[in-house]
């Protein structure tokens, strides 16, 4: 089992594993000068119902419970209309979000999780750059 310091790393397994995991990775996302002003100027987003809203979304996707039920692909069509997403927004949210997983859990829903989020962001971006007619 792969160590971090003096701690096994250990899988996904609760909601508060999400909340420690997406609080870690939106702390790196909004530092970073690609994409976080995506987020802080344009979205202007609240960091800390931003955290419950999208801890929601994750614990519905990779556990089935949970009671998020927004339109994830109108939210980011509406900030698409502010801000054009780019591929490399993309590229930079993930690979943050890869990096903050790997460097915080291993295993099955870890693994899960970040090919998930590639799925997601595969299908936005076709959605926002080829939107049906």
């Amino acid at each position: 089992m792969p160590q971090l310091g003096h701690f096994f790393m250990r899988d996904i397994e609760h909601r508060s594993d999400l909340e420690v995991l997406l609080r870690a990775f939106y702390e790196k996302l909004l530092d970073d000068p690609e994409v976080g002003y995506i987020f802080t100027t344009i979205a202007k987003i609240d960091l800390e119902p931003h955290l419950v809203h999208i801890v929601d979304f994750w614990e519905q996707t990779l556990f089935n419970k949970g009671s998020y039920r927004n339109n994830v692909l109108q939210i980011h069509q509406d900030l698409n209309s502010l801000e054009k997403l780019t591929s490399r927004h993309f590229e930079v949210w993930l690979s943050h979000f890869t990096a903050i997983i790997d460097n915080m859990f291993t295993g099955e829903v870890a693994e899960k999780m970040k090919t998930r989020a590639l799925s997601i962001a595969t299908v936005m971006q076709m959605k926002l750059h080829f939107p049906a007619k």
